[in-house]
């Protein structure tokens, strides 16, 4: 069946696309659409209309495109067929109009769209501009600034916002195809005017260069380090400042300048690694899955209160268990508090908000959660208090009822045992706040069901969020490898740097904090905890966080305390550099025989980062991750790992296994084995010649 087709209704002909799933602009598309407009040409039609079957219009470029070479027609040349018709085109959007789907769009001569549909250019996403006139016509039809945040945020714009700036002609009501045809009616009634918007001249009172050199200051700020955004703005002003074919020219250049970055190269790398880290290897098809209605939850701290937001955000009622009436009031405050934030901000209307948290049910009783479908538990992280909390849902929770544990590092088989039903317990690691953070690191156990399994994925996305597989080891993917970072950090720390300048490096290099600013956001007393817990041999050797006790023994806990490794401002949590950090790094080294040295910054940065990897590398070859790209997904969504890098994992591939490999083992002989030993996997692929994605694609 042709994914397009052609017909006469009166005097207009419809132009109507067919490829499902989101009618994504493959090369059988371009051709369908071209012939169509060059067949309309001769024929009896007065105008056209150019609409899609199924729930949306073109929501952007065919995906299975990427990377091989282009087939004709290319879309800028489908688009220059389009805008040269004799004949009116009128483009009905419903559904999302994104990407080359928009492009389509402003190369007819209308465009009217449902109240429901969306439009966007979310290039920007991977790296890449607009590439087949969007930054030339765009301008042309809202302005510079509104095509410049269209373009460099990539998010969606609802039809009535692009009705207002010009993007589109008309908001229709009713039927699409009835309310286009009226449209084309309309069009012809008034002369059938060609409006090309390639003829129009961009608005040039709003762009002086001043404007141009604060939006792009403002885009330094808000994407750190990516290149995209920036070229966008050149070919922003390139609309301004040439005629259009130039533009265009300039455009292409651009481009494909993206297209080649390495930037792009990973950002596309993760667009495919989270849509993967949903599938889970050797799962059978059929397998079934659990019907999650209720949700109770356990602990109403920040962690507990944000993971109850996102189940009644998504319509699931939760019921929040507390010790006490007191305790369980502090929590209900906390959530009312973040949708008040929420409100305050226009994302969330009061009525919305209030009827979200009347969702949530508060109690003290274990019996309350007889009937729960899901119970998260989400206390304190100690592995004798978590079995416990296990043990009381095994005697009250219906058979049947997945038991899950929002532990960071806790082993989830021992979790397991102090229940009866060990199939039923998983482990779901939501990031704080939880409400926000978009990883749900989810922990298969030994005994965990394919079902349960299965679900926690659904569950996962339901509630909107990105999950990652990951077998039980201390810490999982995430924190097991943030260990290694962490030590690294510290190190460096005690033996000649400052935590400024490795903060520095680390935000350079695109990551969202520094480790040691996250460490005074998180708490330093979070880790000093975690660490009690621990034997000797596990919390291993003292150096690598002697620094943090000493800091935690002063009061000095981040944040929370106004000093950390930092002073922060009471009122605006700015922080400063305090020379008391310093005297405690310098008496911490002088305790330990460590003679403070310069650290450069490339050191700094191969360090943290090669820790990170060596960790990963050590997690694939035991079969804790599925797959590389999970490890991307984990570090990108939960911990600030710059997705233009494409994550740890993919990060390796682009400086080369070789190098990573030789510079730990230099790393071993300088800074002690204790702390640097390749891993096998890396050894191996550097021997075999083969990169990371050979091993994980054959």
């Amino acid at each position: 069946m042709s994914v397009v087709s052609y017909q006469l209704e009166g005097d207009i002909g419809v132009i109507r696309l067919n490829n499902p799933p989101v009618n994504a602009l493959s090369h059988a598309l371009r051709s369908g659409i071209q012939d169509a407009v060059t067949q309309a040409q001769d024929d009896a039609s007065l105008a056209l209309v150019l609409m899609c079957e199924g729930r949306t219009f073109i929501a952007g470029a065919d995906i299975s495109e990427f990377g091989k070479p282009p087939m004709l027609p290319s879309l800028p040349e489908l688009l220059i067929v389009l805008e040269a018709s004799k004949k009116p085109i009128i483009a009905a959007i419903h559904g999302t109009a994104l990407g080359g789907g928009l492009e389509t769009a402003l190369a007819c001569h209308y465009r009217c769209a449902l109240p429901s549909a969306q439009v966007g250019l979310p290039e920007v996403k991977l790296g890449l501009l607009p590439g087949a006139g969007g930054t030339q016509r765009v301008p042309r039809l809202t302005g510079v600034k509104a095509a410049l945040d269209l373009m460099t945020t990539g998010a969606p714009i609802a039809a009535a916002q692009a009705l207002n700036i010009g993007l589109i002609d008309k908001v229709v009501e009713g039927d699409l195809l009835s309310a286009a045809l009226d449209f084309a009616n309309e069009v012809i009634a008034q002369g059938a005017e060609l409006k090309r918007v390639s003829d129009l001249e961009v608005d040039k009172t709003t762009a002086s260069a001043e404007f141009f050199a604060e939006y792009r200051k403002t885009l330094s700020k808000r994407l750190r380090g990516q290149e995209a955004p920036h070229r966008i703005v050149e070919c922003i002003e390139a609309a301004l400042n040439t005629p259009f074919d130039e533009g265009l020219k300039v455009e292409r250049r651009l481009f494909v300048e993206c297209m080649q970055s390495s930037q792009s190269g990973a950002l596309q790398h993760m667009f495919f690694a989270e849509r993967m880290s949903s599938k889970v290897k050797d799962l059978p098809k059929d397998t079934q899955l659990k019907d999650i209605k209720r949700v109770g939850i356990i602990g109403g701290g920040l962690m507990g209160g944000g993971i109850a937001m996102n189940f009644v955000n998504v319509g699931i009622p939760v019921t929040l268990l507390e010790i006490s009436q007191e305790a369980l009031q502090r929590g209900k405050d906390l959530i009312a508090k973040n949708y008040a934030m929420t409100v305050s901000k226009g994302k969330l209307t009061v009525e919305l908000a209030t009827q979200r948290q009347d969702m949530i049910t508060g109690t003290t009783d274990y019996n309350d959660l007889a009937d729960m479908d899901l119970v998260i538990e989400a206390v304190f992280e100690n592995l004798d208090i978590k079995k416990q909390v296990f043990a009381k849902l095994d005697n009250v929770c219906k058979q049947g009822a997945i038991l899950a544990s929002n532990t960071s590092y806790q082993d989830v088989n021992l979790i397991a045992q102090s229940t009866s039903r060990p199939q039923d317990v998983i482990g779901l690691h939501f990031f704080s706040p939880a409400n926000v953070m978009k990883l749900l690191e989810i922990v298969r156990g030994d005994e965990t069901s394919d079902e349960v399994v299965a679900t926690s994925m659904a569950i996962a996305k339901s509630i909107k969020k990105v999950p990652a597989l990951s077998r039980v080891c201390y810490g999982f993917i995430g924190n097991r490898m943030l260990r290694h970072y962490a030590r690294e950090a510290q190190l460096c720390l005690l033996e000649g740097s400052t935590p400024q300048n490795i903060d520095a490096v680390m935000q350079k290099f695109g990551m969202a904090m520094g480790p040691l600013a996250v460490g005074d956001l998180a708490g330093i007393d979070i880790g000093y905890k975690a660490r009690e817990g621990l034997t000797d041999e596990q919390k291993g050797d003292v150096r690598t966080y002697c620094i943090a006790d000493a800091l935690y023994e002063m009061g000095r806990l981040g944040q929370k305390t106004g000093a950390g490794y930092y002073q922060y401002d009471p009122e605006t949590r700015q922080r400063s550099v305090d020379p008391v950090v310093m005297e405690v790094i310098e008496a911490q080294a002088k305790k330990r025989g460590v003679e403070r040295k310069v650290i450069s910054d490339k050191t700094i940065l191969d360090r943290l980062t090669f820790a990170l990897i060596n960790e990963g590398f050590k997690i694939l070859e035991e079969g804790i991750a599925q797959r590389p790209s999970d490890i991307d997904v984990v570090y990108a969504f939960g911990y600030g790992f710059p997705a233009y890098r494409g994550g740890p994992m993919f990060y390796a591939d682009t400086i080369g296994l070789e190098k990573i490999y030789h510079t730990v083992c230099e790393f071993a002989d300088t800074y002690g084995e204790e702390f640097w030993q390749p891993a096998a996997l890396l050894k191996q692929l550097v021997e075999e010649g083969k990169t990371l994605t050979q091993w994980a694609n054959s």
